[in-house]
């Protein structure tokens, strides 16, 4: 290859770590980030990391923006190659005129390498085995010694790191001088050794401000427990499982009765993801605010149950954290491919509400909101996370709470209300807005029973296969859905400096790189409204937007157009106003894809007469 000019630049590159899943090399790359942050520079982390437990390939991403774009951008500026079995992939990844850190200890042959990158070999298995002399512990530390030569490197602050590592190791004081030798060990070589910084480096700035780095499973289980969550029951299932462990977590330090000790909440283990869902529905029935969390293949395995919650009119929140699918797909890759299964999860004719966050902030308010929804509309909801957004910190707003704030129980009939005469129909909507009124069980001795059942019944819960009670009690539950559009959250609206033809409707972990992507493309004098969707059912200003404009893409994680099919289905749009935009190989979407494909586009469409646009 020709040789290229180094990159230059100054808290604006994206790092790549290459390890071997297992090696204990996940610590350290979480480091080298929050390290960054303390410095004041905004960074983007996202795992890569494989369904096995031990052996294969894995890698980190830290993406270091003073900017503050925090989607993958794509490429790879600086590549830490430390597993040999995709080293030359790795290295093949390296944008021209990057930086390969490798180690040297064997030295490497030049057709391996690249000329037109900066090629920095450290000796790291050498400086451990001389320092450790046990095996394991050369491993460990091995990944603390290139964190101490990035450190020298990229010109990072090593107060920083030593800080961190002590706050990591705090109550394991012992371990806390040995990890700061390891990283001195490898800055001290770096800096002996080799011209520091490289021309990508870092500098202290301001512009984390007040933002908090969390991950989006944590952010929603802590939504849960201010929302009121008492009732957790789950089945582990990747990418999700850790949203049930924040949720224990989170209840031990904040659902204990200070007065006694008790614990005033329950969280079950069940053998499946079935017996998890009945669980839910049965404590929401009897008046807990209840809750599972589960990922695509879980869902599928719940359909009868969330029928059940459907027809019988019972509250449930589903966190649905998506990877790859179909079947076991891809464990511990993230799309968003589970909308259609969720809008109409189980047989028949079912609706369901969908909320979609696009971070953990959004992912800790709609985790909180999703109860108030599930009460007042006596209906399971769905909260859209997926593995980018679950399982990789982020950098979002501070949450927000109103201590002010109570619950919305939605309607629900009093002893007192019984007494005084009310007319009690478990199916009987009084208010136009398709939603009944129920009664919690023991309510009252003798009157505001009824009968559950997932079988047909009339307005009074009396067990009826009679065609009219059957057709209406459907007809209200679509009117139900129709009184939740003014109660999910509205779309988000940008609009261009300019008026444009065309604009972009995305949603979820798309709306990060799709900040950058505008910015891209406006930098090429393209133009573009867009529309960030938060929820299903659709706003009408959702056909608004499209109205509006001659083109809108939509932007979404999926193969077979999913949110763009909604919309066709629900919202009568002309699909060929409708330009899908499609990323499904289980990475995160990325700036430079959205900004390319639609540049190619409206490109190819200013040569072609308007009369043939979408020919």
């Amino acid at each position: 290859m020709p040789a290229a000019t180094p990159i230059s630049s100054i808290n604006n590159f994206v790092v790549r770590f290459a390890n071997v899943n297992g090696s204990g090399s996940a610590s350290a790359n979480e480091l080298f980030a929050r390290a960054v942050l303390r410095m004041g520079v905004p960074v983007a982390a996202r795992n890569i990391f494989p369904s096995n437990i031990q052996g294969l390939p894995t890698w980190y991403e830290v993406r270091v923006s003073q900017a503050g774009w925090l989607g993958a951008r794509g490429g790879c500026d600086l590549m830490v190659a430390m597993n040999p079995q995709t080293f030359d992939k790795d290295v093949a990844s390296i944008e021209p005129g990057g930086y390969l850190v490798y180690d040297s200890t064997k030295p490497l042959p030049p057709s391996r390498l690249r000329s037109d990158i900066t090629v920095v070999g450290v000796p790291l298995t050498a400086m451990c085995n001389a320092r450790w002399p046990e095996p394991r512990l050369r491993q460990l530390f091995k990944n603390m010694v290139y964190l101490g030569a990035l450190s020298a490197l990229l010109d990072m602050d090593p107060a920083a790191i030593e800080a961190l590592i002590s706050e990591q190791f705090k109550g394991k004081e012992k371990l806390i001088a040995p990890n700061i030798g390891a990283v001195k060990l490898g800055r001290e070589w770096a800096l002996e050794n080799i011209p520091c910084p490289l021309g990508v480096r870092l500098k202290s700035v301001d512009a984390v401000g007040d933002r908090i780095f969390i991950d989006g499973n944590a952010a929603a289980a802590l939504g849960a427990v201010y929302g009121g969550a008492t009732v957790c029951a789950w089945y582990p299932l990747t990418p999700s499982s850790s949203l049930a462990d924040a949720f224990t977590r989170y209840c031990g330090k904040l659902r204990i009765d200070p007065e006694t000790g008790k614990k005033k909440y329950a969280i079950i283990q069940a053998e499946d993801e079935l017996a998890s869902i009945g669980i839910v529905i049965g404590a929401a029935w009897n008046g807990a605010r209840a809750f599972t969390a589960t990922s695509g293949p879980g869902i599928s395995l719940m359909q009868e149950f969330i029928g059940l919650a459907y027809f019988a009119e019972i509250p449930a929140v589903l966190f649905d954290v998506q990877r790859g699918g179909p079947s076991t797909g891809m464990p511990t890759r993230t799309q968003q491919s589970d909308l259609l299964s969720c809008a109409y999860a189980s047989h028949g004719d079912t609706k369901h509400v969908l909320l979609l966050p696009a971070d953990p902030a959004e992912a800790f308010d709609f985790g909180a909101d999703a109860f108030d929804l599930a009460d007042r509309l006596q209906t399971p909801i769905f909260v859209m996370l997926d593995l980018d957004i679950g399982m990789n910190r982020h950098l979002c707003r501070p949450f927000a709470w109103d201590d002010a704030r109570t619950y919305d129980r939605g309607k629900v009939m009093t002893a007192e209300e019984l007494d005084e005469g009310r007319d009690f129909g478990r199916y009987l909507d009084v208010d136009g807005d398709g939603i009944p009124y129920r009664t919690y069980p023991g309510t009252h001795p003798t009157k505001g029973a009824y009968f559950t059942r997932g079988t047909s019944r009339d307005r009074y819960a009396r067990y009826t296969e009679e065609g009219g009670p059957y057709v209406d009690n459907m007809e209200r539950l679509l009117e139900k859905f129709e009184t939740a559009k003014t109660l999910v959250p509205r779309p988000v609206r940008k609009n261009a400096d300019q008026p444009t033809r065309h604009g972009v409707i995305y949603y979820g972990s798309t709306s990060p790189p799709m900040d950058e992507a505008i910015s891209l493309l406006e930098a090429r004098g393209l133009r573009l409204d867009r529309l960030r969707v938060r929820a299903f059912p659709f706003h009408q200003d959702v056909v608004d937007f499209v109205m509006e404009h001659d083109r809108v893409f939509v932007v979404e994680q999926n193969r077979d157009a999913q949110l763009r099919t909604l919309m066709i289905s629900e919202c009568g749009l002309d699909p060929a106003r409708l330009v899908p935009l499609l990323h499904y190989d289980g990475t995160p979407i990325t700036a430079r894809f959205i900004a390319d494909a639609i540049g190619e586009h409206l490109d190819a469409r200013k040569v072609t007469p308007l009369r043939k646009v979408g020919a």
